[in-house]
């Protein structure tokens, strides 16, 4: 029987994630979250279960409010990683759920490496 797109979806996230939890131990997870609307990424530290920096196109001061494009996913990316920096984490392992590696989640990662961000 056929599956729906959400349920391979929830199943590719669960799949990408707990590869990603074996492998990078230690370090923070970089979390993207893209809907049809706006595109959102944490840097988020699973020991302590804290959130240490975010970055979203629902931020005013960004002024991509309601764009959800490839520019405005790589300010998204360039932001995180000058936020990251203020945080003091220097390198954390992408998360990109059950998000294809491919266009706007390409480009806030791309983006994020260039801003020093080791992921």
């Amino acid at each position: 029987m056929a599956n729906s797109k959400r349920t391979l979806f929830l199943k590719r996230r669960l799949r990408v994630r707990n590869k990603l939890r074996k492998v990078n131990a230690g370090r923070p997870r970089l979390s993207v979250h893209r809907s049809n609307k706006n595109i959102s990424v944490q840097l988020i530290d699973d020991v302590r279960g804290v959130t240490l920096a975010s970055a979203s196109t629902l931020e005013k001061d960004l002024g991509l409010v309601g764009k959800n494009n490839v520019e405005a996913a790589a300010k998204v990316g360039a932001t995180i990683a000058e936020r990251a920096k203020k945080a003091g984490v220097e390198e954390a392992y992408f998360d990109r759920g059950g998000f294809l590696f491919h266009g706007k989640v390409k480009a806030l990662a791309d983006a994020a490496r260039e801003g020093g961000l080791k992921i």
